[in-house]
């Protein structure tokens, strides 16, 4: 009980400073500062309520104990107490600081040939049906549609609170099994398709310097290699320190797509200081289940079965059809309960 008053206290004492900062009319003007601050006090608004729910339930204890009339109220108000302390140590845990932002989710087809191509057009179904599913709004802003109906890559950005907390997940290795539809002796085959997901970085967080880039123009092109623009409305923006490469074509402004491109090269240059700092701590929690890295295999879709399986957490479901139309809810939230569930773990023996 002390250790939860000690804890309660401090929460108390954060929110109020995180509360004063955000008058401070000198963070209010600074519009880096103010975003930080807002989402600091965002975070701590959950914790802080559960904080006054257990006050005022311990109090009610206190009065239970010491109250002959009350006393037999005293199990419920404990069983409450204790469900409450559970949820305050939940709420308290380290929150991955990216978790509200939006996400650039990058798809490009793996090993399978064609048929890789089409499974990275089946996975971008999915999940932009999982998008809409959250009521989380998306856009895509740049593709290279491949000759059999699929995608060699796609890029689409997706907006909602919570985006990032949702998407992070699919970060990895999509694996298929199953026949493809120009195989004539019914044998299954495997391809993969590779995911990365990023939180969208604000221009106040990645300040990109335009003399470290080098735009090229060129000429719009669909399926087939074929010129689909009479004007040089394609981009390609090199940031040369890093050596990052990002293409769009898909708008016919040139303006457009050159802004569309920035914003993935700003999430793709985040990701790559996250990454740095991820191997500085090497032993983070987010890489005990999963770094997202597009190398990993994260999940299998088996469609013989109709089975899909997160090897992260060796998690398995018969619903291939209900999962592949956007209801990964069943994922998201195993895999959620198992970083929380290690973090406890750290911090109880830390």
């Amino acid at each position: 009980m002390a250790r939860i008053g000690n804890l309660v206290a401090d929460l108390e004492r954060s929110y109020a400073d995180a509360q004063e900062r955000m008058s401070d009319p000198a963070v209010f003007s600074d519009r880096h500062a103010a975003a930080d601050g807002g989402r600091r006090l965002k975070e701590l608004e959950g914790p802080y309520k559960l904080a006054q729910e257990w006050r005022e339930v311990s109090e009610d204890a206190e009065a239970a104990r010491s109250d002959p009339d009350l006393r037999e109220l005293l199990p419920e108000i404990e069983e409450r107490l204790e469900r409450l302390e559970e949820e305050l140590k939940l709420a308290l845990v380290e929150r991955d600081p990216n978790d509200a932002k939006d996400v650039i989710v990058e798809i490009r087809q793996g090993v399978g040939g064609d048929e890789g191509g089409i499974w990275a057009g089946d996975l971008y179904r999915m999940l932009t049906r999982y998008a809409e599913r959250r009521g989380f709004k998306w856009e895509v802003l740049g593709s290279n549609p491949s000759e059999t109906g699929g995608f060699k890559e796609v890029t689409f950005a997706v907006k909602g609170d919570g985006a990032y907390s949702v998407f992070k997940w699919e970060g990895g290795t999509h694996r298929v099994q199953r026949v493809p539809e120009t195989e004539s002796q019914g044998r299954i085959h495997t391809s993969t398709a590779t995911v990365a997901v990023m939180p969208e970085a604000e221009e106040v967080e990645v300040e990109i310097d335009p003399n470290e880039l080098k735009v090229d123009v060129y000429r719009s092109t669909g399926p087939g290699g074929q010129s689909v623009n009479t004007t040089d409305s394609a981009v390609r923006i090199t940031h040369l320190p890093t050596g990052l490469v990002v293409s769009m074509q898909d708008e016919k402004s040139q303006l457009q797509n050159k802004t569309k491109a920035l914003r993935v090269l700003r999430a793709r240059l985040l990701e790559l200081e996250l990454r740095r700092q991820q191997e500085v701590l090497s032993a983070t929690r987010r890489s005990q289940i999963g770094g997202g890295e597009r190398s990993e295999k994260i999940r299998t879709y088996n469609f013989a079965e109709s089975r899909v399986t997160d090897h992260r957490i060796k998690h398995t479901v018969y619903r291939l059809d209900a999962v592949l139309g956007g209801e990964l809810d069943d994922f998201t939230d195993a895999l959620a309960a198992e970083d929380r569930r290690r973090a406890l773990e750290a911090a109880a023996t830390a």
